[in-house]
């Protein structure tokens, strides 16, 4: 009898952890821009831009990572193409807007002006802004510059970019579970300069000598592309550690985090955070996420109660990994229905 119920119950758990898997939810399918465009800014730079899906749709726009990662195509599968119309575009100095790479004029405020100019551009009135990691940082910074631009809010893997969540990822804290990985991302530092690594980066991120740039870039962004998912991706890592991929990333987001993202104070969001509280918003958080500790999100949703906070706990980083997908797929869907 005993053995019988043993079977019982591993039958019952093996059933429940395939209906668990059966239930989240998937991309929609690929979809390619129905338009695309150039749009020249202030301060020498041009922004690539597209629409996807529904011209008459509501309107979303995806704002990507890094600083410097870029848009990649199955961004736009976040939504459901027959009622988002989807607006994507990429930053300055990565993905295809020009210059490639480029840090002059390339600051937070410089992108969340960047984001009022394609608003206008492209007529619309207001819209739900979708972000990701540096993505939610910008999402909450253009929120709380033009709230009445927002009618929506999809954000994940909370970024404030205050110093202590720099200091936790790129010089004392996440080495700890990593120690394998940041040995690499230690390789072109040499022991003298490791008290600040983000200085000691951005001085070979920055410099004329090729070889020097090119191997501080890979040791910067292989740290972040190795750590973002709960599980080693090969694929992920590769795309990270990918020459053009690299420069951009890494040069991007140390020129950011070596100027305090560009902020007034060290805690600048939740400082503001009161003028966006009116704006629904939903927050998909993995437990285990490794670049933006779910510490953020938690103080987010602490100054922000009127927030929904979703905990995936099975999940680190990645916007990709299943349980954050299903999050971010079904707040979409949740959106795509409000006035």
């Amino acid at each position: 009898m005993v053995r019988f119920f043993s079977y019982v119950t591993i039958a019952c758990v093996c059933l429940l952890a395939q209906l668990s898997a059966q239930t989240y939810r998937g991309l929609y399918p690929e979809i390619e821009p129905y338009q695309t465009g150039y749009l020249a800014v202030e301060g020498g730079h041009t922004l690539y831009w597209e629409q996807c899906g529904n011209p008459e749709g509501k309107t979303i726009l995806f704002l990507h990572g890094g600083p410097g990662i870029g848009t990649m195509p199955y961004h736009r599968s976040f939504f459901d193409p027959e009622r988002y119309r989807i607006i994507l575009f990429d930053q300055r100095g990565c993905g295809k807007s020009l210059p490639f790479s480029g840090l002059e004029n390339n600051t937070t405020w410089d992108l969340v002006n960047d984001i009022e100019c394609l608003r206008e551009h492209l007529n619309i009135d207001d819209w739900v802004v979708f972000g990701g990691s540096w993505g939610s940082t910008l999402a909450l910074t253009y929120a709380i510059k033009h709230p009445e631009k927002v009618n929506g809010l999809i954000l994940r893997g909370i970024f404030l970019c205050r110093p202590q969540e720099i200091k936790w990822y790129y010089q004392h804290g996440a080495h700890h579970l990593y120690p394998d990985l940041w040995e690499k991302y230690l390789e072109p530092i040499p022991p003298s300069e490791r008290d600040d690594l983000v200085a000691a980066f951005y001085q070979r991120l920055t410099s004329s000598d090729p070889k020097v740039r090119s191997e501080a870039a890979k040791a910067w962004s292989g740290w972040e592309g190795g750590t973002s998912k709960l599980r080693f991706d090969p694929e992920l890592f590769a795309s990270f550690t990918a020459d053009d991929s690299a420069d951009s990333i890494a040069r991007i987001e140390c020129h950011y985090f070596i100027h305090n993202t560009f902020f007034d104070s060290d805690n600048w969001i939740l400082e503001n955070v009161n003028s966006i509280r009116h704006i629904p918003c939903i927050i998909v958080q993995g437990r285990y996420d490794i670049p933006c500790p779910m510490v953020s999100a938690w103080d987010l949703h602490r100054a922000w109660p009127e927030a929904k906070l979703e905990i995936i706990p099975d999940a680190g980083h990645a916007a990709t990994e299943p349980g954050i997908l299903d999050g971010l797929i079904r707040a979409a869907d949740h959106f795509s229905t409000k006035n």
